[in-house]
């Protein structure tokens, strides 16, 4: 804060890579949902990046078991633009 004004400071973002894997694995959005259990709608908002306002830790570790990979094939931080400060 300064002199009373609050400044929104760009931290980069979560970016969902989880259709590029299953491409990669050649499965689908629905054959995802069927091995972990989940339903469709979940699956698809991973799968189309839509904005989640709640990861659940236990749908990422589902899917990952699925596709047998790892987190970080799944989630990639992107830095700000100017890389942030250290």
């Amino acid at each position: 804060m300064n002199d009373g004004i609050f400044f929104l400071k760009d931290y980069g973002r979560i970016v969902i890579t989880l259709k590029d894997v299953m491409e990669a694995k050649g499965i689908t959005r629905n054959r995802l949902a069927t091995r972990t259990g989940l339903v469709y709608n979940s699956v698809n908002r991973y799968y189309q990046n839509s904005p989640i306002t709640s990861v659940d830790l236990d749908i990422l570790a589902k899917m990952c078991y699925v596709l047998d990979c790892e987190l970080s094939d799944v989630l990639k931080y992107e830095k700000p633009p100017g890389g942030g400060e250290a």
